[in-house]
């Protein structure tokens, strides 16, 4: 597990083995199994995950009950309620396991700790929260501007292999369409 974590944090900073080990002693290992929460709308959220193996969905369900897929998180991607984490308010977001899942888990405490003493771990977490943003905004500008079978399109491009581990109605639910348009779009 810590090699494919310090593997990631490498692609922007170098560590050396100590600097590395301070950096794995802030997370904590999680194991959980296909359907299980990881964070729940209405519960408080104390961490954010890096996932090792397998893959997670993150939902906002509406006040007519229609679930709403935001992210989801596979390999080498952080994953949290990040309003919640931060603010320290209840989630508005459910973020359940879609396969067994391993997770190094990192509590507001621990990042604080750990970037307060480390600048090269600030610059780490600084970087990823601003490719987060910009992926963020894309998929916006994404949903404001393009038809669905765009969307399609450029998901499958992006991630082929979501669509080999996702059932078709959440991804239909990510894009925001019927399951029936995403099967003329996959017919295509």
């Amino acid at each position: 597990m810590s090699k494919v974590l310090r593997q990631h944090i490498e692609e922007i900073i170098s560590l050396t083995d100590a600097e590395f080990d301070d950096v794995l002693s802030h997370f904590t290992t999680r194991r959980l199994k296909k359907h299980q929460f990881v964070v729940q709308a209405g519960s408080p959220v104390e961490h954010e995950y890096f996932v090792i193996k397998g893959l997670l969905k993150s939902a906002y369900i509406n006040a007519q009950g229609k679930e709403h897929i935001v992210q989801f998180a596979m390999e080498n991607w952080w994953v949290s309620d990040y309003q919640a984490y931060h603010n320290k308010i209840p989630a508005n977001f459910d973020i359940d396991c879609l396969e067994d899942v391993e997770l190094l888990s990192l509590s507001y405490e621990n990042k604080k700790k750990l970037c307060a003493g480390s600048h090269k771990m600030e610059h780490f977490f600084r970087i990823k929260t601003g490719l987060g943003y910009i992926g963020l905004q894309q998929r916006v500008l994404s949903l404001l501007n393009d038809d669905a079978q765009s969307r399609y399109k450029q998901l499958f491009t992006q991630y082929p292999a979501l669509f080999q581990r996702v059932p078709k109605g959440m991804i239909a639910a990510y894009l925001g369409v019927s399951r029936e348009t995403l099967s003329r779009f996959s017919n295509i």
